[in-house]
């Protein structure tokens, strides 16, 4: 069948702010993002059924016959097998969560529809093992378990490129996979604890320091010094610097200079001023709370270890702190002294001694500067997904309503 990766509103509103600009299997954890799972493993063409105001940039593919998919689940070889024979107009559950609906060739337009579809269905409960990511920190919680996962798909059966400098130290070089036209200078690889993944045309540079599981995807770059110190992934053309800990980049974004980043999740098209921190463990060693979207309010993690989750396109100044378990939105531009506040709203434009909206126009005008950096274009496409993230998030910039 054709595979569709819906998103599941409840899942999709816990992953806000990183789905308000992709579907929910656009998002990465591991190697690869959860639909490029569901194609290395299955070898077809994945697609996803998302929000109205996406779909021009993410176009769902119909066929004659369609399985949607909840978006969210993370597949392993073992679920699918156990999931084929799905027949037409019946649907897999695990409690009040849809996992898979098998529909005709009728197209099914919107989410909505398709829940209800699935509802009118023959509802077969799913007695195997399934792994959903349902909220934002679980994340960086499954990286280093993804790395590990993601590692044996793409590497199976294929022959690493030797790292090929005599400065570079090796530990475990087993456990090391270097793609074609990586670049490695005087550093330490270490994956005695788990694998370590060099993409396509990525650079480390002199004195980098990596433990495994690592992740480094295609075209970017590791900096002279950086200290990586495992469970991390650094998506494609992003370029990293300083100390990174359990953290994951989707892609397009620069921590570039020294500074901590912990347990956290940076959406696309950011960047991190020099020496910026993170905080990621509270004072008084409690469990850390994070604002989610559905609840309106902070929500307990159950972890003991959270930093900071941003959204696309968000960027900070130089020595700018983040107190442990803050969310950013998109678009935002944060500065000045001081901890900002624990959640800060899209389009807002400040710091620790207060916000305002940043406007739309100013934010067409950055970020086509720096997606031109990139060989990409801030398309018509890309402004109607951030006009219409503007306009739904309006409700959480407060100052705009004094």
């Amino acid at each position: 069948m054709n595979i569709i990766l819906f998103d599941d509103p409840v899942i999709r509103q816990n992953l806000l702010p990183l789905t308000f600009t992709r579907p929910v299997a656009d998002i990465r954890t591991g190697i690869l993002t959860i639909a490029e799972k569901w194609q290395e493993l299955t070898r077809q063409v994945v697609s996803s059924l998302t929000q109205d105001y996406l779909k021009q940039k993410f176009v769902p593919y119909y066929d004659t016959e369609n399985c949607y998919i909840n978006g969210a689940i993370i597949p392993t070889a073992t679920m699918i097998e156990q999931m084929k024979g799905l027949a037409f107009g019946s649907s897999y559950w695990q409690g009040d969560t849809l996992l898979a609906y098998a529909g005709d060739g009728l197209k099914i337009d919107s989410v909505d529809e398709l829940m209800e579809k699935a509802r009118q269905s023959q509802r077969i409960e799913f007695e195997g093992n399934v792994l959903i990511l349902r909220e934002v920190w679980e994340i960086f919680v499954h990286n280093g378990r993804e790395i590990r996962s993601d590692f044996k798909l793409l590497t199976k059966d294929r022959k690493s490129q030797p790292v090929n400098d005599k400065f570079t130290a090796v530990y475990n070089e087993e456990n090391i996979f270097i793609e074609e036209g990586a670049k490695i200078r005087a550093a330490v690889l270490n994956a005695e604890d788990g694998p370590i993944y060099i993409g396509k045309n990525a650079q480390v540079q002199e004195g980098a320091l990596i433990k495994g599981p690592f992740a480094l995807c295609e075209g970017s770059h590791v900096n002279m010094g950086a200290k990586m110190r495992g469970d991390v992934t650094v998506g494609p053309q992003s370029k990293v610097g300083g100390e990174i800990s359990a953290s994951v980049i989707l892609g397009y974004s620069n921590k570039g200079h020294d500074g901590f980043l912990g347990n956290s999740v940076i959406g696309e098209w950011c960047n991190l001023g020099a020496d910026s921190n993170t905080s990621n463990l509270k004072n008084n060693y409690a469990q850390v709370k994070l604002w989610n979207y559905t609840r309106g309010g902070f929500k307990n993690t159950g972890e003991q270890f959270c930093g900071l989750i941003m959204g696309d396109h968000s960027k900070c100044g130089i020595n700018t702190m983040f107190n442990t378990g803050t969310v950013v939105g998109v678009s935002a531009n944060i500065f000045g002294t001081g901890f900002p506040r624990n959640f800060v709203p899209s389009f807002s434009w400040g710091g620790a001694s207060g916000f305002e909206t940043y406007q739309l126009r100013k934010v067409f005008e950055v970020a086509e500067k720096v997606m031109e950096r990139r060989q990409k274009a801030l398309d018509e496409t890309e402004k109607a997904i951030l006009t219409e993230v503007f306009n739904q998030t309006q409700q959480y910039r407060v100052w705009d309503k004094v």
